[in-house]
């Protein structure tokens, strides 16, 4: 199933920005999908056009129904349900890499015509291992100039922090999940 919120048209590609920046949201604190909505949202407003995909999530993630309201942001499809890897027997891997890979590919072909490309999750498939590290540092390296590059993700690898222009890592200092609260939709998803 694919959401797209707006047609992408070569009027907005590259109209405000000539270099295109890559930027990581990465470590073990809450709020990197969080930032990463926040600058897509942001960058909508300006009039740009957004390309937003979430690996590892499904179509709960409550941000994706106003992502989707959004004139300018194409969401690309998730899954109809997602279980934690860990959780996923060696079928069900094979299924969900197989995916991970095809979500890529149909994120990178429309923001050939885009302004931003939001990859939230990047860095949990390939610590997953459902992509591997190499897919992901070709598509960061050979992304078209004019295209800003979000990626999320807990621990991303050398080389792509070596690429990147913009590292900010969230840290978790305390978080109620440490003291058994479960993850609340609206602030957790």
């Amino acid at each position: 199933m694919k959401m797209h919120c707006a047609t992408i048209g070569d009027e907005g590609r590259g109209k405000n920005m000539k270099k295109g920046y890559i930027h990581i949201y990465c470590g073990d604190g809450k709020g990197k999908t969080t930032a990463a909505v926040g600058l897509g949202i942001r960058a909508c407003g300006a009039g740009l056009s957004v390309v937003f995909t979430q690996f590892l999530k499904g179509p709960e993630s409550a941000e994706r129904r106003i992502l989707e309201s959004l004139p300018g942001i194409t969401l690309i499809r998730v899954p109809d349900s997602v279980k934690f890897t860990f959780r996923m027997n060696s079928e069900e891997k094979r299924e969900a890499a197989l995916f991970c890979k095809e979500q890529l590919k149909e994120s990178l072909e429309l923001a050939r015509n885009a302004d931003m490309l939001i990859l939230d999750e990047a860095f949990g498939v390939v610590s997953s291992g459902l992509l591997e590290e190499s897919v992901l540092l070709e598509a960061i390296v050979t992304k078209p100039a004019g295209l800003e590059l979000i990626l999320t993700g807990r621990e991303p690898g050398e080389k792509i922090l070596q690429a990147a222009d913009y590292i900010s890592e969230i840290i978790k200092k305390k978080h109620p999940f440490d003291e058994g609260v479960a993850a609340r939709k609206g602030i957790e998803y």
